[in-house]
Formats: C-alpha cells, structure tokens, sequence
C-alpha cells in the first residue's frame, strides 16, 4: 500500500506540472525508524510513572509496528516513549479503539495522571 501511495503522489506531481509546461522531481524518503526506549532511561524514570499513576496501572505493553516521529528524536539522544492511555472507563485496553480512528475516545477524567507523569519525569530526571 505504502509502495502505491508513494506512486500516485509522484504521478500526481508530474501530472500536475507538465499540465502547466514544467516538470516535477519527487524525491520520497521511505526510511521509517524503530521506536526504542534506552532500557537505562526507562530503569531511571519507570519510578516516576509509578508515582503518578500507581505502579499497579504502570504496565509494560507488547510491540507495537505503528509509525512514530518521535523514533528520530531517538536518533540524537536517549528516548523514552510511553503511553498514558485514556480510554472509556470498564474498557479493556485490549479492547480500546486505537488512536487515529473513528472510534477513538478518551475520557478526559483522569488527564491529571498524565501531567502528574510528565512533570515526575521531568523533575525526576533532572534530581
């Protein structure tokens, strides 16, 4: 699919351009980074996601091959990429709509845990 998106953006900017006398040069960078977490980073912050949030609801989640910018962050120094999740309360997680779709919903109740792990982080990273 990825490889027939690429094909008609390329055809489309041809098209487009030599229907107005010029010509178009398309140059698509398909490299697409795995998103890793630097296990010494995550050893060093999983306690401040625990305090947030309580350790019994900080969960380590399987592979995922979604894309993420945030895998070129990675590139230029240690990452740490999680999830604080949001799904409607009594859903599984398993069972919770993806973001990115239609059916995506967050309830917004508890965004407080969510503030409450980003400034752990980061008042914890700099102690």
């Amino acid at each position: 699919m990825q490889k027939d998106v690429h094909e008609k953006i390329l055809r489309t900017a041809v098209n487009i351009a030599e229907s107005m006398g010029a010509t178009a040069e398309v140059s698509i960078d398909t490299k697409t980074l795995v998103t890793y977490n630097t296990p010494e980073l995550v050893k060093k912050m999983l306690p401040s996601l625990q305090k947030a949030a309580g350790s019994e609801n900080v969960l380590e989640s399987e592979w995922v091959t979604g894309a993420e910018d945030f895998s070129y962050f990675g590139e230029k120094a240690p990452a740490f990429y999680f999830m604080v999740g949001g799904m409607p309360k009594g859903k599984a997680v398993k069972d919770a709509a993806p973001h990115h779709t239609p059916d995506f919903f967050i309830d917004d109740s508890r965004l407080d845990v969510g503030v409450k792990a980003f400034a752990n982080i980061v008042f914890d990273y700099v102690n």
